[in-house]
């Protein structure tokens, strides 16, 4: 495998999102479908913030919350991502610091796909870089929501 790899390469293309104005309930079940924990918020194609299932636990749910609440309600929108040019090995960094599995992928603010960890993991060139940050994030991440991680 090429070691000097980008994010265009290993990124997934094909992204379940949400819009604004969608159900927490929607969201909640798109996760179930597609077994995932997070999905982008996406208006007119561009990336707006990031929807977790614990964002809905916690910023909805815990507190009695109706779950025709919109995902801009429960949403963090101050967003960590990427562009599909940046190499694998910053991308990786870039999760560490700032404590997060999943980092989308932007062309002119466009979401155009996103990174996992797995998908980092699965390529053998890049596997000790992903289990370094995996281990950062383990360590560091608590009971936080998207938002908490943030600098």
């Amino acid at each position: 495998m090429n070691h000097d790899q980008n994010l265009g390469q290993v990124m997934s293309s094909d992204v379940i999102s949400v819009a604004p104005n969608q159900s927490i309930q929607e969201a909640a079940t798109l996760m179930a479908e597609h077994n995932l924990g997070s999905l982008p918020v996406v208006q007119n194609g561009e990336l707006v913030g990031i929807i977790t299932d614990r964002d809905i636990t916690l910023r909805s749910t815990a507190h009695g919350g109706d779950t025709h609440t919109s995902c801009s309600e429960c949403m963090s929108s101050s967003i960590v991502s990427c562009e599909s040019t940046m190499d694998v090995h910053e991308a990786a960094t870039i999760m560490a610091q700032n404590q997060i599995r999943r980092l989308p992928v932007v062309e002119n603010g466009k979401l155009v796909g996103m990174v996992a960890l797995g998908d980092i993991a699965t390529n053998e060139a890049y596997a000790d870089e992903a289990e370094e940050a995996l281990s950062d994030i383990s360590l560091k991440e608590g009971q936080q929501t998207y938002d908490d991680l943030q600098p």
